[in-house]
């Protein structure tokens, strides 16, 4: 089968020891970000079996149409940027494990390194200390603080765990049966959705982009925070309403943020607001990218593949398209 798999930015998939699954096939990677709906279609031309990562590259309809051999899309996670409809009426397959209660440690592990990192200033002092200036500010400690976990899911519960370790107080606010969990867990959950993002001095979020969640923290929302509290994203950008929280951060409430996910990526502009503000840390969308996090994702990927190859799709989130 001719596979393609794009976005592969550091060139790392054929390094991976789970790649050794697609031996056999005929397989292009490419390693540069193209959104150009001729380009794509001229790649992937010759494309039957396309490999995603996370959402990266959209897939709708206008290039569906011109994909005439593509029979399988094989990927992990939520599918926002695949038209689901235009592919079934295509024929074309998507695969896409949703792991249940499989943490992604990796991000579970970013988001602590983020709360740490602003918490502290890391980055300031850093840059400071490079500027050859000394102690540029003072930092807040972590323990007896109130983390607020906004998700009791595979991550929120884990990053929950960390706080724990670290002698914060857990307040919880999510789905009811989420929150019924995090009882059980032995978290406090919080009375109600004000009352959470007015306790918490730091509140993470850990929900999937679904139609529900989509601008489910509002500016009122973060204008309930206090001046000296953090929020948190490693989930992804739309949770929040758009431009609420550039704002929120200019009225004060929250005081500080770090963030791993943007409006719109890859966010390279120099000069968006997040980048310009010195109670901000920011990294690139980079929660899930560790050499171990990808082993275990393109395992599932590449599994995908050998089944519908082996005549037995696995994972198909529009099964009409089997009938």
């Amino acid at each position: 089968m001719k596979i393609s798999i794009l976005d592969d930015y550091h060139d790392t998939l054929r390094t991976l020891l789970c790649f050794q699954k697609l031996a056999g096939h005929e397989v292009t990677v490419w390693n540069d970000r193209v959104q150009h709906l001729d380009t794509l279609a001229e790649r992937l031309r010759e494309t039957e079996i396309l490999v995603l990562i996370r959402e990266r590259t959209k897939i709708g309809a206008p290039l569906l149409e011109r994909l005439d051999k593509l029979k399988l899309i094989s990927q992990r996670s939520v599918y926002p940027h695949i038209d689901i409809d235009a592919c079934t009426r295509r024929g074309v397959i998507v695969s896409s494990s949703q792991h249940p209660g499989t943490p992604s440690y990796a991000a579970c592990e970013l988001t602590w390194g983020l709360i740490l990192a602003a918490a502290r200033q890391i980055p300031q002092q850093m840059a400071a200390l490079q500027a050859g200036r000394w102690q540029i500010g003072v930092g807040g400690t972590l323990r007896d603080k109130t983390l607020g976990i906004y998700g009791y899911g595979r991550i929120g519960s884990v990053v929950a765990g960390y706080g724990r370790a670290f002698g914060m107080n857990v307040l919880v606010w999510a789905r009811d049966a989420s929150r019924a969990k995090a009882t059980v867990d032995g978290h406090a959950v919080a009375l109600s959705k004000e009352a959470f993002f007015e306790e918490c001095d730091v509140l993470s979020l850990h929900m999937r982009p679904v139609e529900t969640t989509t601008g489910i923290v509002t500016a009122a929302d973060l204008a309930r925070m206090k001046p000296t509290s953090l929020l948190v994203n490693t989930s992804r950008a739309p949770l929040i309403e758009p431009g609420a929280l550039v704002s929120a951060l200019r009225a004060g409430r929250p005081g500080i943020a770090a963030v791993d996910v943007y409006e719109d990526e890859p966010m390279v502009d120099r000069h968006h607001p997040l980048l310009t503000m010195d109670n901000v840390v920011c990294t690139p969308h980079i929660g899930y990218v560790t050499r171990e996090e990808y082993e275990i994702q393109f395992a599932e990927i590449f599994d995908q593949i050998v089944a519908y190859c082996a005549g037995g799709p696995i994972n198909v989130v529009n099964p009409h398209v089997l009938m």
